[in-house]
């Protein structure tokens, strides 16, 4: 039952609220709902707004269709082997947040949560402060649009925007344009401009990259078959670096294929290294352009040793293909460029996003501002995350797994309820508002919680 902002939420007390109105905040509501547990979903915009608001217009998921498989709600179309585009993504959540007539109140944002010295919590929100006795926060974790600040240093003519603002090339002004980041959205929104017949000069990062077919299946399936994504984080020794590693690129447009760094430059895109400075109209990079686009093909590489070794293991009968064969090379490492005398007139900045947890006045974040927790339980009774990437899998943060780590919440969520144990957890010292300040003009998302 989807309902709009209304004031009657003041004074309301639910049983558990649900902060968030996406993918993960609807798998948990229908967790919830199954075991007639009363809540109430929240939502800042609309069900599916940051697939709806944050997204271009070609925008497609990278993994297919198949790994679509909310709780009660898996995919039901016709190409279970294709790559949904962002309208038929949101139209999906619509249709699963109807199947089970979920609580959610659209248009409402929640701005302080904090402990109830009776115990449980309140919330305030921009439809009045109401009460809980548990709380999910599901609200995702690209929250912030990060632009580093040296971007103030761009010429007053230089149009910038962040890939979240990006929808098209025909929203930009004519001539050249500067994407920074080889994340999986500058990477695929430096294609779209480069289809678009856009002069694209692009600085790259350390992001990897993986190959969309090999041997005959889609690199998903190989490394779901393989038990990549349900292999749980702590099974990594470094298992803190795991949950901040950067996601590898390739896209799922057109029905899938590579995302090639080098094809690009080979048909025209300008490549760099690292962007490292700005003095006016001139950008600097760091000497780091070859080494990034070979230390991604390592990795592509090194999936597909991993997928040979499956295959041989397993018996398994599939075609061989030969190794990937670079197609371009850099013939030198450019240090700088003009953008007045290269005619670049826009900068996107795919940067990636930060957490804005200030909201919640709750002991329970490490010194990089992440919560801490167990697999979505925090140390604060009855608080609870879910939707983070690596949370506990590979598969936490996607529409695979977000649903297991759904049920198990749900579990803790009916443990809690037979226990009536309250801590009564304390800051240990100030308010959350001496070490994180208000003022948003003057606040910028830690780097180290992107």
């Amino acid at each position: 039952m989807i309902e709009t902002t209304r004031s009657v939420l003041g004074g309301d007390h639910r049983p558990v609220v649900v902060v968030g109105g996406g993918q993960a905040g609807l798998a948990m509501s229908w967790w919830l709902t199954q075991r007639s547990i009363g809540h109430v979903v929240l939502e800042r915009g609309r069900v599916a707004g940051e697939w709806r608001d944050r997204r271009w217009d070609t925008f497609c998921l990278v993994t297919p269709n198949w790994q679509c498989d909310l709780p009660g709600h898996p995919y039901a179309g016709r190409d279970a082997h294709g790559f949904m585009v962002r309208d038929d993504i949101v139209a999906y959540l619509e249709a699963y947040a109807a199947s089970f007539d979920a609580p959610v109140v659209e248009g409402t944002a929640a701005t302080r949560l904090r402990g109830r010295r009776t115990g449980g919590f309140e919330i305030r929100t921009t439809a009045g402060t109401l009460t809980a006795d548990q709380v999910v926060v599901a609200a995702g974790p690209y929250q912030v649009p990060m632009r580093p600040r040296m971007a103030e240093r761009l010429p007053a003519g230089v149009h910038q925007i962040h890939s979240s603002q990006y929808r098209n090339a025909e929203q930009l002004p004519p001539g050249d344009v500067l994407v920074v980041g080889t994340g999986q959205s500058g990477c695929q929104i430096a294609e779209d401009l480069h289809l678009a017949g856009r002069r694209v000069h692009l600085a790259t990062g350390s992001a990897p990259r993986v190959a969309r077919f090999y041997r005959g299946r889609d690199v998903v399936a190989w490394l779901s078959d393989m038990g990549y994504y349900r292999k749980a984080v702590t099974e990594f020794d470094d298992a803190d670096a795991v949950r901040f590693r950067v996601n590898h690129y390739v896209t799922g447009r057109d029905g899938g294929r590579d995302i090639d760094l080098r094809a690009f430059a080979r048909d025209g895109m300008r490549l760099y290294g690292r962007l490292s400075g700005i003095d006016g109209g001139h950008v600097r990079f760091a000497p780091d352009l070859r080494k990034h686009l070979d230390d991604a093909d390592a990795v592509s590489e090194g999936i597909k040793d991993s997928i040979d070794t499956f295959i041989a293991a397993h018996g398994i009968d599939a075609p061989t293909e030969p190794r990937y064969v670079p197609v371009w090379e850099p013939a030198d490492e450019p240090a700088e460029l003009d953008l007045d005398a290269a005619g670049v007139t826009s900068v996107v900045w795919s940067t990636g996003f930060g957490r804005d947890n200030r909201w919640i006045e709750l002991p329970i974040f490490d010194g990089r501002g992440y919560p801490t927790h167990h697999r979505g339980v925090t140390s604060c009774p009855g608080l609870y995350f879910l939707g983070l990437p690596w949370m506990h899998t590979w598969g936490s943060g996607r529409f695979a797994g977000v649903g297991a780590d759904a049920e198990h919440l749900a579990r803790e969520i009916v443990a809690h309820q037979h226990r009536t144990v309250h801590t009564g957890l304390h800051w240990l010292a100030g308010t959350p508002y001496q070490t994180s300040p208000v003022d948003d003009e003057d606040w910028f998302a830690p780097r180290t919680v992107a």
